[in-house]
């Protein structure tokens, strides 16, 4: 939730540049605002990374640690992490690129001798759709961490027919 809240306060704070003409010069500059909004944007991509860090950690990655019992627990918790990791990714894109891109404006100051000139500013929603993501890479890991513990911790049919057979010679305890 801390890496939405920033995504969300990184598209609001993004950098505005002006137009700043030196008579004396005869030059023309972008000034852009504080870069308030390059901060909150690493901060989110900061965050979003623990917590994807963290639940691996937990999970072992899902490829290490006690396998999966086999069934329907199994499919979906590889369903909801394939689809976790593509989120995850997607989002980790978003918010970097818009980082390094509201940065990379307000660092650079440009001199340009034409007449047409625009600010180049980041343009409206790379963060949005990165917190977007966030959200959504929250709730597939929500669904992964659940059918995960019980595809590790449902017993196997497999095993347990020898003891609860019916038959009463074929079960030796």
């Amino acid at each position: 939730m801390v890496a939405f809240v920033f995504a969300i306060a990184a598209e609001r704070r993004s950098t505005v540049g002006t137009m700043f003409e030196d008579e004396r010069k005869n030059e023309t500059y972008c000034v852009y605002n504080s870069d308030v909004s390059s901060g909150c944007g690493v901060g989110a991509f900061l965050f979003l990374l623990a917590s994807e860090s963290l639940l691996m950690a937990v999970t072992n990655c899902m490829c290490f640690g006690r396998p999966l019992t086999p069934g329907e627990n199994r499919a979906w918790s590889i369903l909801y992490f394939i689809s976790s990791w593509v989120c995850f990714l997607v989002a980790e894109t978003c918010l970097a690129a818009g980082a390094l891109k509201n940065g990379y404006h307000t660092k650079y100051q440009g001199m340009i001798y034409a007449q047409n000139f625009l600010c180049e500013t980041l343009r409206k929603g790379v963060f949005i759709a990165g917190a977007i993501f966030v959200v959504a890479n929250m709730v597939l890991n929500v669904y992964y961490y659940m059918y995960y513990t019980k595809a590790t911790t449902t017993t196997s049919e497999k095993g347990n027919h020898w003891v609860n057979s019916t038959v009463y010679m074929t079960g030796y305890p």
